[in-house]
């Protein structure tokens, strides 16, 4: 890969980084976690978005987004979650955005083309609130990254951006409902929700 290819295949992460910066508060809105008024309305993507108005949440969404661009560059990013707990810290939703990059075509895309399929993720999921639950009391959620291997450690100062999560996991298979994908060079994107199974104890 040269030079050239890293450039490109740097700005299909950064423009990707940006994407999931709005879908993740967008998310958040949808379910209705914090008041309205914790949000404003932007344009992003020729789009009317929610925009976290506080400080500290918009902060918090940033950082995390943000914090994914060396390892999304690297090729390390798997998946990327926003998870919504119960008071128990056990998971009750999840949603899943599911990424593949392949650097050797990202010269090959046009800015346009690729704003313009992340576009229709952001138009899915302002129209979803019919798929998502409802949110049990005292819950919280976080941001997780999901990754294909472990950066080496103390290789930079990347991985302390990131700590291992403690997440409980399910003990049975989730319900997952498709939400939206997009199959093309250079990106590889799915969006899909996940339930816990009707038999999870």
């Amino acid at each position: 890969m040269n030079s050239k290819d890293d450039n490109h295949s740097g700005e299909v992460a950064r423009t990707l980084v940006e994407f999931l910066e709005v879908a993740i508060t967008m998310i958040v809105f949808l379910k209705g976690f914090y008041p309205s008024a914790a949000f404003e309305r932007r344009r992003y993507m020729n789009l009317v978005v929610q925009r976290a108005s506080h400080p500290e949440l918009r902060d918090y969404i940033q950082s995390a987004a943000t914090g994914l661009l060396p390892f999304i560059q690297k090729g390390l990013v798997e998946r990327v979650a926003v998870i919504f707990f119960s008071e128990d810290n056990v998971p009750v939703e999840r949603f899943i955005f599911k990424l593949t990059i392949n650097p050797s075509c990202a010269a090959s895309v046009e800015e346009g083309q690729l704003e313009f399929a992340l576009r229709s993720f952001l138009i899915k999921l302002s129209v979803s609130k019919s798929l998502v639950k409802p949110l049990p009391h005292n819950c919280r959620w976080e941001v997780t990254a999901y990754l294909r291997s472990l950066p080496e450690v103390g290789s930079s100062k990347e991985g302390e951006l990131w700590i291992p999560t403690d997440t409980k996991q399910w003990q049975k298979p989730p319900v997952i409902t498709p939400v939206k994908s997009l199959d093309s060079e250079p990106l590889c994107l799915q969006l899909y929700l996940e339930h816990p199974s009707f038999s999870e104890p």
